[in-house]
């Protein structure tokens, strides 16, 4: 079985996609890319991912509702938004649990990727439980 993380990213931006998704995969992480947001919400129903990265301005549908869309299918699972604007109104932000726009450092990115899919340890009475992010359902 594999350990790495798996990331369903979004972007409409073929180029972009394939950069990003190469950094990704250097940097450990097992990536899902899709192009369109319809086809990945699809995906996002039927795929075990530990964590969606999306990029904001895309046709059909946002990248800002995109994220609500999955956080109704898998609360748990920690949204990453990244634009190329440098700040977004809170409403936009409302089902993201981490946004990166203009000028943020890829290894801010990463570092950020790395801390929100790591396990939440739950104290249940002396017992320490692990507990995932997302259900393998």
């Amino acid at each position: 079985m594999e350990n790495r993380t798996t990331v369903i990213y979004v972007d409409d931006n073929p180029k972009s996609s394939r950069l990003l998704t190469s950094v990704l995969e250097e940097s450990g992480f097992r990536v899902i890319a899709k192009n369109d947001p319809l086809e990945a919400l699809s995906l996002c129903r039927r795929t075990y991912f530990d964590l969606a990265l999306l990029d904001y301005e895309m046709p059909l549908m946002s990248g800002s509702k995109l994220a609500q869309e999955i956080k109704f299918l898998v609360p748990d699972v920690p949204v990453v938004l990244i634009s190329g604007r440098s700040t977004l109104p809170s409403t936009e932000l409302a089902f993201v649990d981490a946004h990166f726009g203009f000028g943020t450092s890829l290894d801010d990115l990463l570092w950020t990727m790395r801390i929100l899919v790591q396990p939440k340890v739950v104290r249940i009475g002396d017992q320490r439980a692990m507990t995932q992010w997302a259900d393998s359902t």
